[in-house]
């Protein structure tokens, strides 16, 4: 990464030269190159040297990777003496960074490009005035994507907007995703973040799981070939200095969840196997490690039923030692997913740690329990003080610990982290959200869309393309796009056509964290059903509906005069789809079932088993 001294706050490590004229950051402060801040060396022996210089507490420190907010400005978080270091939006940078000695975090919230990219040199700057000068790894959900979750994703203004990873499924083409993942990279890259917490290699097998969106859908095969060129498009054929390392999630496959709950939650406790179909949900996965992944996370469930031990992944030996690191020989870092240790309260409500299986343990164990079963980190903790406590009270070794800390460094040193950690706000403000970037992910979002029925009732020839200057009644859609393709007009009565956008229904809870959350029913009511029924009745409509999971639609399948789906796209998107100006080339990476009942007789680990579909996995029209 190129250097641009004129853009960034002062550093401690100043760029020095050693005898024979190599250039290196003097992280320490000594005025000597030691062997960790020789760029010549390999990042293994980088590693080993500076383990060897750390003391326990800097060693604590870096096993936690929690949330860090920004400031719109791109300033860092400094709040009031006394905010919970688990609240990211409340916990001082500071504090974590120089206090606790951390320098893994999950950037949660967003500023525009230009100030993310003046929060990560403010950020690294603190983080070089540490001792030893070691410098931040940031990383974040996706942020390319239309869904805004903040356990799952954040939707970035100033980013390339892409269809959802199901919408990559739809159009198959590996080529895409990996370009997909490379335009992500290099806007990851020009904002200071290295490390991507996805793509998620989980099976789309419950259809009622509020994280189908996140998957690339149900088969087996698919998921495998879409996972794998993702990871390639982020880290190249090797991890290097300008790769954006991948933690692939969530092993050994989160899609299972009875009756579709989520993980997130106590209900959603629950992984089960009533198909005995286990090993298929690690497909993907074996893709994941041939594409050379750096990171896996596992999920918050527990399995049931199987050969493992009833506790949750993060801290299920297992699973983790056995069959990650025995039987697939994965050496790189394991960090689990967020929140294992901790009770805590997000928007005002408590948020118990999902501890699954471990509910019974306090903090201290629950720490044991995790490094004991092989994790390298803890995802969305700030308490190095128990790994501390459990180093001093003899219940694990400092040389587990140095076990974790080597590979979080060696990634750092492989990363370039060492050797330049900052960035040019300039070019981030020019690259993310380029035109050419976002040509390419709007070119996405209409190949992905995915036609399911185009055949109106009173006319034997197909509506599909529509007629440029129509007369259009809309729903959901900004007057302001539709007038682009025609005549706005206020009422169904007076259109030649309606355009209806809508989404697949599900059960409203809590109005706090699970709000979030689209999970439960996947059928529309009587009274959501009525009014897109009356205007399918009055004009000839098509239907667009946003598929984050197989919406169950015979009804509207049956009066539409067409209906498309949808994984994220725009509306000029999807207009440009409908009157003819871009191609569709979707085909539905889940089948989408003919009832509730159907989907409730399913089995949570099978793909595609309904039985009797209303449109089956792999179906799709061409229009034109």
């Amino acid at each position: 990464m190129s250097q641009h001294p004129t853009t960034r706050p002062p550093t401690r490590a100043p760029l020095l030269q050693a005898p024979d004229g190599t250039p290196f950051r003097d992280l320490n402060g000594n005025g000597v190159m030691e062997p960790y801040e020789d760029p010549r060396l390999p990042a293994g022996e980088r590693a080993a040297d500076l383990v060897g210089r750390m003391t326990l507490e800097e060693k604590a420190g870096l096993l936690f990777q929690t949330m860090v907010g920004i400031n719109p400005d791109g300033t860092l978080v400094e709040p009031e003496s006394g905010a919970a270091d688990d609240d990211p939006m409340r916990a001082s940078t500071s504090r974590m960074v120089t206090g606790k000695l951390m320098n893994h975090f999950n950037l949660f919230g967003a500023a525009a490009p230009r100030r993310m990219a003046e929060w990560n040199n403010r950020l690294q700057a603190l983080a070089a005035t540490t001792r030893l000068g070691i410098p931040v790894t940031i990383s974040t959900d996706p942020r390319n994507g239309f869904m805004d979750n903040p356990a799952a994703s954040v939707h970035t203004e100033g980013f390339s907007l892409w269809p959802e990873p199901p919408g990559l499924a739809a159009i198959g083409d590996e080529e895409l995703v990996r370009r997909h993942a490379d335009i992500v990279r290099r806007e990851y890259l020009a904002v200071g973040i290295r490390l991507a917490l996805h793509p998620m290699a989980d099976l789309a097998t419950e259809p009622r799981w509020a994280r189908v969106v996140g998957t690339f859908g149900s088969d087996a095969g698919l998921a495998a070939r879409m996972v794998a060129a993702y990871i390639r498009g982020l880290q190249g054929d090797t991890l290097g200095t300008t790769s954006v390392a991948a933690m692939t999630k969530h092993f050994p496959g989160a899609g299972p969840q009875l009756n579709g709950e989520d993980a997130h939650f106590a209900y959603g406790r629950e992984q089960v196997y009533p198909g005995d179909n286990f090993k298929h949900h690690l497909i993907p996965f074996e893709a994941a490690f041939e594409a050379g992944t750096s990171q896996i996370m596992p999920y918050y469930a527990m399995p049931v039923g199987t050969e493992y031990e009833e506790i949750g992944f993060g801290f299920n030996k297992g699973v983790i030692t056995g069959l990650l690191r025995g039987t697939y020989g994965f050496d790189g870092i394991v960090c689990t997913d967020w929140g294992l240790v901790t009770d805590s309260e997000i928007f005002g409500a408590p948020f118990p740690a999902r501890a699954w299986g471990a509910e019974h343990l306090d903090r201290l164990t629950r720490v044991e329990r995790i490094l004991d079963a092989g994790a390298d980190q803890l995802g969305g903790e700030a308490c190095p003080e128990l790994v501390i406590e459990l180093v001093r009270g003899g219940r694990i070794s400092e040389e587990r610990i140095d076990e974790s800390a080597v590979r979080l460094l060696r990634e750092k040193f492989v990363l370039g982290l060492f050797d330049d950690p900052f960035v040019d706000p300039d070019e981030a403000a020019r690259i993310c959200g380029s035109q050419e970037f976002s040509d390419a992910g709007t070119a996405a979002q209409s190949r992905s869309v995915t036609v399911l029925t185009d055949r109106p009732a009173a006319s034997a020839a197909p509506l599909l393309p529509l007629t440029a200057g129509l007369r259009l009644y809309t729903e959901g859609v900004a007057p302001e796009v539709a007038a682009r393709y025609g005549t706005v007009v206020a009422t169904p009565q007076e259109a030649d056509v309606a355009v209806l956008r809508i989404a697949t229904p599900f059960d409203r809870r809590t109005e706090g964290f699970e709000s979030f959350f689209r999970a439960g029913r996947l059928d529309f009511t009587e009274d959501e059903l009525r009014p897109i029924l009356d205007v399918a009745a009055a004009v000839p409509t098509v239907v667009d509906i946003f598929l984050d999971r197989p919406a169950v639609i015979p009804g509207i399948a049956e009066q539409a005069a067409a209906l498309v789906g949808n994984f994220g796209a725009s509306d000029a998107a999807v207009l440009d789809v409908l009157f003819g100006r871009a191609v569709p080339e979707g085909r539905l990476p889940f089948e989408l079932p003919r009832s509730m009942a159907q989907v409730e007789a399913g089995h949570e680990d099978m793909p595609n088993d309904s039985g009797d579909p209303l449109f089956p996995f792999g179906h799709g029209l061409t229009i034109g």
